[in-house]
């Protein structure tokens, strides 16, 4: 019998990028502008090379991503961007930093953007961030045509859709700019860290400035140099840089993204094949454009009341299994009834039922499909001890 896998546990480092931390260690390079071709400096060619777009600006989080790029799209103080109610609490924590107002639109029960309510209030917005929960792409045919119509720019939240595709191009290169993240426990991990995609010179060139590129390190970047002098000095400096550190990280990890989406995928879908086996759970299918790069799986209980809920926290819980239920778990950051730092309060009915039994299990890529199968056995193991009144 497999034992149920520690699905926290983060993505590796390889071992043979070891010698050049220590290189980094006994010179103490950590800065990014200490020197030229630095770390950093390369993470930026590389994955602008890997994404296919010109620009690249790897910074201190996906979070800082964000927050730099409403700032360079040159927005009136408390502009309306329209995100999704289904996201992570750092993402409207980035349009309240940037001095904007989040609108929240709702989210149907297979996580992604519910188009109706998004078609009303793009009315009444000035930008939309669209984020990519748990690499659940909505449809981004319709979003980047509305976004056009009303002429408006389109940020996406990319944290979870490294290697994602529509249409065969990669997530995070439809709209005007792309954000990821590099935590720990998404696909590359730095432990912290982010990067800033765009083919617009100017809004790279604002980004590069406000991260913290003072006096002339704009030069140590990849761009258009005389935009970058253009802004030299009008913008404030926010200090959001990645360090050299985390880029040699990073950098180590790049010819592996690949690897990691395959396999990535090969879990998730053999995991969702047994769980949908079940007629108490729901795993939503890929809409047809999209190939995912997933590196968890969400599923929601159908037909089980509160108690039977709670229970199947219970058993799963002490099966050895962490499954988060995104409105019951106390105090949850995906949950947006509790940003209570929201300027505007927001009815959202469809979002709510769905994240009261919407779960959540990691599956890194490093898992075997024998681990997947002991993760996917005791989630139905606990639905069927709980409907066969075993449990009572």
């Amino acid at each position: 019998m497999v034992d149920i896998p520690n699905v926290k546990a983060a993505e590796p480092i390889p071992s043979q990028v070891m010698s050049e931390i220590i290189d980094l260690m006994n010179n103490g390079d950590l800065f990014r502008y200490n020197s030229e071709g630095s770390a950093a400096h390369k993470l930026e060619i590389e994955f602008s090379k890997v994404m296919g777009v010109s620009f690249s600006l790897a910074v201190s989080s996906c979070s800082a991503a964000l927050f730099l790029a409403l700032k360079s799209l040159n927005l009136p103080r408390n502009a309306r961007v329209l995100l999704p109610a289904f996201t992570f609490a750092a993402v409207p924590s980035s349009v309240i930093h940037a001095d904007f107002i989040p609108v929240l639109c709702e989210c149907r029960d297979d996580y992604r953007i519910d188009l109706i309510d998004f078609k009303e209030k793009i009315k009444t917005v000035d930008a939309v961030l669209i984020s990519h929960m748990r690499g659940h792409t909505s449809d981004m045919d319709i979003i980047l045509s509305e976004c056009k119509q009303a002429d408006i720019p389109l940020i996406e939240d990319a944290a979870h859709s490294l290697g994602t595709t529509w249409n065969g191009k990669k997530i995070g290169t439809i709209g005007d700019i792309g954000c990821f993240s590099f935590q720990s426990y998404k696909m590359l991990n730095s432990g912290e860290g982010g990067i800033f995609i765009t083919d617009n010179p100017e809004l790279f060139a604002k980004a590069v400035i406000m991260s913290g590129a003072y006096e002339h390190n704009w030069i140590k970047h990849q761009g258009d140099q005389a935009k970058f002098k253009k802004w030299q000095n009008k913008l404030p400096l926010y200090n959001l840089r990645i360090s050299n550190l985390s880029a040699v990280l990073i950098n180590a990890q790049l010819p592996e993204l690949n690897s990691r989406i395959e396999k990535g995928r090969r879990n998730h879908d053999f995991t969702a094949e047994h769980l949908n086996t079940s007629p108490w759970i729901f795993v939503p299918k890929k809409l047809t454009p999209e190939e995912r790069a997933p590196d968890s799986i969400q599923f929601n209980l159908i037909n089980l009341d509160t108690d039977e809920i709670d229970l199947f926290e219970k058993i799963t819980s002490q099966s050895g299994l962490n499954v988060q239920i995104f409105g019951r778990t106390k105090d949850n950051a995906r949950a947006f009834w509790n940003w209570q730092f929201l300027p505007e309060t927001f009815e959202l009915p469809k979002t709510r039922k769905m994240l009261m039994s919407a779960c959540d299990v990691r599956l890194p890529s490093r898992l075997t499909l024998d681990e997947c199968k002991a993760i996917s056995d005791v989630i139905l193991s606990a639905i069927s001890t709980i409907k066969s009144g075993v449990a009572a």
